[in-house]
């Protein structure tokens, strides 16, 4: 595939992904269903404007079991 057509493709995926998550509430929601959606954490960064590191971290802390939460079978 040309350079040209891989960076108009890119920017296509870039304007799609925002206009899906425009009505996100939070960071958090966006990368998370950008994630669902197979976007890898750079390109994620790209569209919500943060760091790949965030993304990172974000999409970690969602895959952890929280200390608070109890699961339904231990009430």
């Amino acid at each position: 595939m040309s350079d040209e057509l891989s960076e108009k493709l890119d920017i296509l995926i870039k304007l799609q992904a925002a206009a899906l998550t425009a009505s996100f509430d939070s960071v958090k929601d966006k990368i998370l269903f950008l994630n669902k959606a197979g976007l890898r954490p750079k390109l994620i960064a790209e569209i919500v404007g943060t760091s790949p590191n965030h993304v990172n971290v974000t999409l970690s802390k969602e895959r952890k079991p929280s200390k608070g939460k109890k699961k339904a079978t231990e009430e």
